[in-house]
């Protein structure tokens, strides 16, 4: 007999990155503290886009489309996280522009079901140098071609 590898959750669009709540991530009622969803949510990111090459090791001349900054976050909490576990971060990009991108997201139960929040994240790429904006490679773009959230 042998075991079946479990089947991932399909979503219709972006991917759905497994995270771990720990106990130690609840605030003082026991829920899942507010400060702790974007944080899960730049982690899911960080895990994605290193499967792309796309990390920053130190160096901000060598980081290229690792090397940008949050513009806007925006969130809402629809239901409370009440315990430690596995959830998952479904992630897409609604927008990816020249020098910007704005990505959504959903903390959500680990086959995707049940949203516990939501939000958008609009990120500029940066010239390490200037600190101006500056475009995403081509190698990025591709990458995130296949992330945008089909139109409705």
């Amino acid at each position: 007999m042998t075991a079946e590898a479990p089947i991932a959750p399909a979503v219709s669009h972006g991917r759905l990155i497994p995270v771990t709540v720990h106990f130690d991530d609840l605030d003082a009622l026991g829920l899942l503290h507010n400060a702790r969803y974007p944080l899960m949510v730049e982690r899911a990111w960080t895990e994605l886009w290193n499967e792309h090459g796309v990390r920053f090791d130190g160096d901000w001349e060598a980081a290229g489309d690792a090397c940008n900054a949050v513009r806007e976050l925006r969130i809402s909490y629809e239901a409370p996280v009440t315990r430690p576990g596995t959830y998952a971060v479904h992630l897409w990009l609604e927008r990816l522009g020249t020098t910007g991108l704005t990505y959504g997201f959903r903390f959500c139960s680990a086959d995707g079901t049940e949203t516990y929040a939501q939000g958008t994240r609009v990120l500029v790429r940066l010239d390490a140098t200037t600190m101006r904006p500056a475009p995403w490679s081509e190698t990025f773009r591709a990458a995130g071609r296949a992330l945008l959230r089909p139109a409705d």
